[in-house]
């Protein structure tokens, strides 16, 4: 884990660098948030929360601006809930199927690493002549810290 998350702080310089982009102390607490958090997506808000610990001085306009360059540098991943809030996640460009639990309590999105409707995509291949290049599937329910909170009553 270690090492994949140098090779990602050392891209995002090198993008930085090629984009004539500054390298900046904030900019990396942002990335370093992301990066913490790999699985898991998190609003700006919750980002700005953890970022201010070190960086209390920031603001949650910057944070939001630097999201908006990660999601350009292709290093985050945006995506959006029925709550209508973008999240925020660690960008793996050679994943092109992603589904999430969604956390109907606290609202934690999680990443699922199992391809779990890989047989299903070869038989809408094949009975409709479509190439499915990517998808999110998205499963609602109770995440195990909610659940321990209330006691399994959820």
């Amino acid at each position: 884990m270690e090492t994949r998350k140098s090779a990602k702080m050392l891209e995002f310089r090198q993008q930085l660098n090629e984009k004539g982009c500054k390298l900046t102390g904030q900019r990396l607490a942002v990335m370093e948030a992301v990066l913490n958090n790999k699985g898991r997506y998190l609003s700006c808000e919750e980002i700005f929360e953890l970022v201010s610990r070190s960086h209390p001085g920031i603001g949650l306009a910057t944070v939001y601006r630097t999201l908006l360059l990660l999601e350009q540098l292709e290093l985050v991943t945006k995506i959006y809930l029925d709550e209508g809030c973008a999240r925020y996640g660690l960008c793996d460009l050679e994943e092109k199927v992603r589904y999430h639990f969604i956390c109907m309590r606290c609202g934690a999105v999680y990443d699922v690493e199992e391809n779990l409707l890989e047989i299903q995509n070869k038989q809408i291949l094949k009975d409709n002549h479509f190439d499915i290049k990517s998808y999110i599937v998205k499963f609602y329910g109770y995440c195990s810290n909610c659940k321990l909170e209330n006691k399994g009553k959820i």
